[in-house]
């Protein structure tokens, strides 16, 4: 009875160590299972699409706390930022900011969530910018899976 292919494969990589050879294809077999588990991970991401209306005169106050705090803190908790945005239609753009983020997965960004909704700073900031009246009116979050077709998964 033969061992198994992969049995004889790691026995020829033993006996070889030392060679420079081994040394540079071990390196790329690793450089290659590192890639595949990135891309597995990057397709499993879910996205987030996050759109704040804010009360009049607020917009440039969310901006700063996103600006200044909040996209620092998402790093700490897990939650990448894509991209941020202004509606064009002049009306929308007074109120309205619109942003996409990506989590590992959708229970990644439950748990996100809730540790940086008690994350120190966070609350630190949320309280100093309110102190005049709220800022947020509403906010609307839906999560999203890339189309099979879509450049972004």
């Amino acid at each position: 009875m033969e061992p198994p292919e992969s049995v004889s494969l790691i026995f020829h990589l033993i006996v070889k160590w030392r060679s420079g050879y081994t040394v540079r294809m071990l390196q790329k077999c690793f450089l290659l299972v590192t890639l595949l588990a990135a891309c597995a991970s990057a397709q499993s991401r879910v996205y987030e699409l996050r759109t704040y209306h804010v009360y009049a005169g607020k917009l440039e106050a969310l901006k700063a706390n996103f600006r200044d705090h909040h996209i620092e803190t998402f790093k700490r908790h897990g939650i990448e930022s894509i991209g941020y945005w202004v509606p064009q239609d002049p009306e929308l753009a007074k109120t309205t900011l619109i942003y996409l983020l990506a989590h590992p997965s959708r229970a990644a960004a439950e748990k996100n969530w809730v540790e940086f909704r008690k994350d120190p700073e966070f609350l630190k900031v949320a309280a100093e910018s309110e102190k005049s009246g709220k800022i947020v009116e509403k906010i609307e979050s839906v999560y999203l899976d890339p189309a099979d077709f879509s450049p972004l998964k």
